[in-house]
């Protein structure tokens, strides 16, 4: 489904990524995981157009897109939840869940894709005329999540979801995201919480200063005594 093939990328003179490639198939989810400033971010961000890759390509379905606009690429079915929600905090919950919906295809299943995202996270339903900068952190990843669904994602972009939540929280967040998956949407996961992305993940990279080391299914990598010492504490 998406191709990342030996992409380079910088900040000015610096560089962050270096001939990096991986691939995430359709159904599932794939995780991405690494200590801070291993790349993982800039990845996800050069994926969705915010930024471009000095050399390298990305497709997704076969079509190049790194060259297009992030506009375009979410048209195409890519949605990126980003690190730290990006949330619009003085408007209403609700309003923030429509700004999801301003594609020709999110439109044409607003109501539809409301109603999921209600079922998902029925306190979104409850606060809908809340100001979205009012809510608790969980709660705003929530609404993070929610307004990309919103979008009607073919290819659904997580980064840390899980960040500053309190654990009952992030259990909610991790079974949304399982059940997300269920529907049929492609997860591509950067997470911090390692251990709970590996068992997720149908297939898993480790991302170290800008390159990838380890690849395999999140199941073998849970067990691999280089990822045991480095991410799990073991």
């Amino acid at each position: 489904m998406l191709n990342v093939n030996k992409i380079n990328v910088f900040y000015g003179d610096l560089q962050v990524l270096y001939d990096l490639s991986f691939k995430v198939d359709e159904g599932g989810i794939t995780a991405l995981v690494g200590s801070n400033g291993a790349g993982k971010t800039t990845t996800l961000k050069t994926i969705s157009g915010l930024i471009k890759p000095r050399s390298g390509a990305i497709f997704y379905k076969n079509q190049r897109i790194d060259l297009l606009k992030p506009e375009r690429i979410v048209e195409l079915g890519i949605v990126h939840v980003p690190e730290g929600r990006l949330l619009f905090p003085n408007m209403s919950v609700l309003e923030n869940l429509e700004m999801g919906a301003y594609t020709k295809r999110a439109r044409e299943k607003k109501k539809e894709n409301l109603e999921w995202v209600f079922q998902l996270f029925p306190i979104l339903k409850e606060r809908k005329k809340q100001l979205a900068g009012t809510l608790s952190g969980g709660e705003q990843q929530m609404l993070a999540i929610g307004r990309a669904l919103m979008s009607s994602p073919e290819l659904l972009i997580l980064d840390e979801p899980s960040l500053g939540l309190a654990p009952k929280i992030v259990l909610k967040i991790f079974e949304v995201i399982e059940e997300i998956s269920k529907k049929g949407i492609t997860i591509l996961l950067v997470e911090q919480n390692v251990r709970y992305a590996l068992t997720m993940a149908r297939k898993a990279y480790v991302l170290e200063n800008g390159r990838i080391v380890l690849e395999g299914r999140g199941e073998e990598l849970v067990d691999n005594e280089y990822v045991k010492k480095a991410y799990l504490g073991v």
